[in-house]
C-alpha cells in the first residue's frame, strides 16, 4: 500500500460541501440541480487530468427518463362490509404509477393479501397459489419470509438466504411480480424494522418519480403501485374479521394461500409527465498496456439525491444528500485524482462513472448496464461507492455480500496491510446488496464490490458505530437533515477510500480476471458472457 497516494480529506470535504449545498437543490435529475452537478463533476474530472469517458469525446452519457408526478383526483376509497372509508394519501397510503399515461385508476378492485408476494420454485414457494389476481389489488409484506433454522438469527440459510435478504425481498421485485401476475394494483405493507427505514421514506415516493423510457410505456406494469402503512393495514384486516399478526405468521410457511380482504379499492391519479435527458458523468484513465488498455475497471457512485420534498421537515424541504451520496461521489473523485498520480500507470483502463437516478430505482446504472460504453465481457470489476464512513477510523470494514467474488480477496489483502479485517454485513436482512448501483453490474455478470462502514471504531466505546448508523437511519436518511455535520471525522473515509483505490489498481494490474465465487447467483451469467 505504500506506493499508493493517500486521499486528501480536505478536498473530499470541499466536494461534499459543494455538492450538498442548497444551491444544488438536492441534486434531483432533470432540474437545475442536475445541471450544476454535471458541470461540477465534469470540471473536477478535467482538473484532475482525466479524459472524457464517453467514446464520443464527452464526459456524459445521456440517460432518457420520464418523470411522473401523481395527483389524486379521486380519493383512495376502500369499500368493506357495506361501508366506505377514505385512506389518507401520504398518511395511510402512498399511491403512484410507473405507467406513462395521463391518468391511471383502480375501480372497485378486489383487495387480496398475498403474503410476501413471492414465486420461487427453487424453494417450493408460491404465494399466489390457486388465485387469479388479474385486475385485483394485492397487498404484500416487505422483505423475505423468515424460515426457522439453525443459521444466524435462528433462520434457515438455505431458504431465502436466511438472515440475509434475497432479491425476492426487495420492493422492486414485488411490484414487478404483481404486474407479471396481472394485478391492477399492488401495495407493499410498510414495517420499519424489516424495511430498514421509516414510513417517511415511503412517503417520499409520492412525489415525482423517474423511470427509464420503455417501448410499451410501462403499460405492462400495475396501474397503481405504492405503500400502505402498518396501521392502515391492520385496520383493513380487522374490518374483514382477520388477524394481521396471525396471517403474517402463516405467510412465512409454504402452506400459505392468498386471503381475500372482503374489500375493494378505488382511486384515480392524474399524472404530470415530463421527459428528461438526464446524464451519467463518465471519465477515464487510459491504461498503459497496448493490449490490456482495452479492458476495464469501473468505479461507480450515484450523484443524484431526492431534490426538494413536497412535505418539509422542520421547515426544511431541500434533501441535500451529504452522506447519501455526496460523500461517495466525492470519494470517487478523490480516488480518480489518486489514480492520476500513481506510478506506474495501471495497465488497464479505469473508468469513473457517476450515475443518475439511483434514488429512482438504480436507473442510471441500469441504463449503463443495458447500453454499456465499454464491453461488459472486458469489464473486470465494478467498485461501487455509496455512502462513506464519516465518523472516524475503524479496525474492520464491512463487505456487503461478503464472499461473492475474488474482489473480496483483493480487499482482504489490502486491509491486512492497514492492520484491518473484513466482516460481513451485520444487517444483511435489509438487502443492501440490492439497493445500490453495483447490483446492475452484478446482474449482467460483472464482479462487483460494495463496502460499508466498519463496526469497531478506534478509540470509541463499544456500539458506537451501530449508534451512529441508527441515528442516521432514524434522523437523516432521505431527509433534509442529511447535511454536512460539524462532528464528522473523515479519517475513516480516507482509509476506506485507499482500500478501494488499492483494489481497483491491483485488478487493473493483475494477470487474471477476478471471478465470482462458486455457487454465487451471478457466476452463470458471467460464464455465459465469457463463453465458458
Amino acid at each position: 500500500m505504500a506506493d499508493l497516494p493517500n486521499l486528501d480529506t480536505t478536498r473530499v470535504l470541499a466536494d461534499i460541501t459543494r455538492l450538498s449545498s442548497d444551491e444544488f437543490e438536492g441534486r434531483a435529475p432533470g432540474g437545475e440541480g442536475e445541471r450544476l452537478t454535471v458541470d461540477y463533476l465534469t470540471s473536477q474530472f478535467k482538473a484532475a487530468g482525466l479524459e472524457p469517458g464517453n467514446p464520443d469525446g464527452t464526459f456524459v452519457q445521456n440517460v432518457p427518463l420520464v418523470g411522473l408526478r401523481p395527483m389524486v383526483t379521486s380519493p383512495f376509497t376502500v369499500k368493506q362490509g357495506g361501508k366506505s372509508r377514505t385512506l389518507r394519501v401520504l398518511g395511510d397510503v402512498v399511491p403512484f404509477s410507473t405507467r406513462v399515461a395521463d391518468e391511471v385508476s383502480l375501480a372497485d378492485s378486489e383487495m387480496v393479501f398475498v403474503g410476501y408476494g413471492i414465486q420461487a420454485p427453487e424453494f417450493g414457494w408460491d404465494d399466489f397459489k390457486g388465485v387469479d389476481v388479474k385486475g385485483k389489488t394485492v397487498l404484500m409484506l416487505v422483505n423475505d419470509p423468515p424460515i426457522p433454522g439453525d443459521g444466524p438469527g435462528g433462520l434457515d440459510p438455505k431458504v431465502f438466504g436466511g438472515k440475509a435478504m434475497t432479491y425476492y425481498g426487495r420492493w422492486t421485485y414485488k411490484f414487478q411480480q404483481a404486474a407479471d401476475m396481472g394485478a391492477a394494483g399492488v401495495l407493499v405493507i410498510h414495517e420499519t424494522e424489516p424495511a430498514g427505514y421509516p414510513f417517511s421514506v415511503a412517503q417520499g415516493m409520492g412525489g415525482e418519480r423517474f423511470n427509464l423510457v420503455t417501448p410499451d410505456k410501462n403499460m405492462s406494469r400495475a396501474a397503481v403501485e405504492g405503500w400502505i402503512s402498518l396501521e392502515a393495514t391492520t385496520d383493513l384486516f380487522k374490518a374483514a374479521g382477520l388477524d394481521f399478526d396471525a396471517l403474517k405468521a402463516r405467510a412465512a410457511t409454504r402452506d400459505f394461500a392468498p386471503v381475500p380482504l372482503k374489500a375493494t379499492a378505488s382511486v384515480t391519479l392524474s399524472q404530470t409527465m415530463r421527459t428528461v435527458d438526464s446524464q451519467n458523468v463518465i471519465a477515464k484513465l487510459t491504461g498503459s498496456d497496448p493490449v490490456l488498455k482495452d479492458e476495464y475497471v469501473i468505479y461507480s457512485a450515484h450523484w443524484d439525491h431526492l431534490g426538494v420534498s413536497t412535505v418539509p421537515r422542520d421547515g426544511d424541504a431541500i434533501n441535500n444528500g451529504a452522506m447519501d451520496n455526496a460523500s461517495g461521489t466525492a470519494a470517487m473523485l478523490e480516488i480518480a485524482r489518486a489514480f492520476k498520480a500513481i506510478k506506474p500507470t495501471p495497465k488497464r483502463t479505469v473508468i469513473f462513472l457517476a450515475v443518475t437516478a439511483e434514488e429512482q430505482g438504480l436507473l442510471g446504472s441500469e441504463y449503463y448496464a443495458k447500453f454499456p460504453l465499454y464491453p461488459l465481457d472486458r469489464t473486470l470489476a465494478n467498485i461501487n461507492v455509496d455512502g462513506m464512513n464519516m465518523w472516524g477510523r475503524t479496525s474492520d470494514l464491512t463487505v456487503v455480500g461478503y464472499g461473492a467474488s475474488d474482489l473480496d480477496d483483493y480487499l482482504a489483502a489490502a486491509a491486512a496491510e492497514q492492520g484491518r479485517t473484513l466482516i460481513p454485513d451485520p444487517e444483511s436482512e435489509k438487502g443492501f446488496y440490492y439497493r445500490s448501483d453495483h447490483f446492475n453490474f452484478a446482474k449482467v455478470g460483472v464482479p462487483a464490490l460494495y463496502t460499508d462502514d466498519g463496526a469497531t471504531f478506534i478509540d470509541k466505546p463499544a456500539g458506537y458505530g451501530q449508534q451512529k448508523r441508527d441515528e442516521f437511519t432514524k434522523r437523516d436518511y432521505h431527509a433534509p437533515s442529511d447535511e454536512v455535520k460539524p462532528d464528522w471525522d473523515l479519517a475513516g473515509l480516507a482509509e476506506d477510500g485507499k482500500l478501494l483505490l488499492a483494489v481497483g489498481y491491483r485488478v487493473a494490474m493483475a494477470a487474471t480476471y477476478p471471478e465470482w465465487k462458486p455457487g454465487n447467483e451471478f457466476k452463470a451469467v458471467r460464464d455465459k458472457m465469457l463463453g465458458r
